[in-house]
């Protein structure tokens, strides 16, 4: 039960976040927010799949389907694509692609580990509604 992530909508209220590093080629920190607690996790898991920070990273996304309508995607990837908008928070790299970053704009993602459950939080205040298993939301 150790590998299983849970991915949950939640409201944005009282999130704290990490603001990433700035770099001209990246986009502005207020697109999307990740905190320590999920960096930490991240880099965690990128060094155990061989992914290197300095070209791959964590691929943030959103796809059709789910209880809602809407599913959150959450993958790793060897580099940024094309049209990627690329996230810097103390060196780990977030590719968003156009037409996710619709739905993520304002997101925080967070790292949720208690006894009871753990896995990645989306706090996102696009979210209208989410389903019961919290992986799927509706704007």
């Amino acid at each position: 039960m150790s590998n299983m992530v849970t991915i949950e909508s939640k409201p944005a209220q009282g999130a704290s976040a990490v603001l990433p590093q700035q770099a001209p080629a990246q986009a502005p920190a207020q697109g999307l927010q990740v905190t320590e607690r999920a960096v930490q996790r991240i880099r965690k898991a990128m060094a155990k799949e061989g992914v290197s920070p300095e070209e791959g990273g964590l691929r943030l996304g959103v796809m059709g389907g789910g209880c809602s309508g809407l599913s959150y995607s959450i993958k790793f990837d060897t580099r940024p694509r094309e049209r990627d908008r690329i996230y810097e928070f103390d060196g780990v790299r977030v590719f968003v692609d156009p037409k996710s970053f619709l739905y993520l704009h304002g997101m925080t993602l967070d790292y949720e580990e208690t006894l009871m459950r753990q896995g990645f939080n989306f706090i996102n205040p696009n979210s209208s509604r989410s389903c019961g298993c919290g992986s799927s939301f509706s704007s």
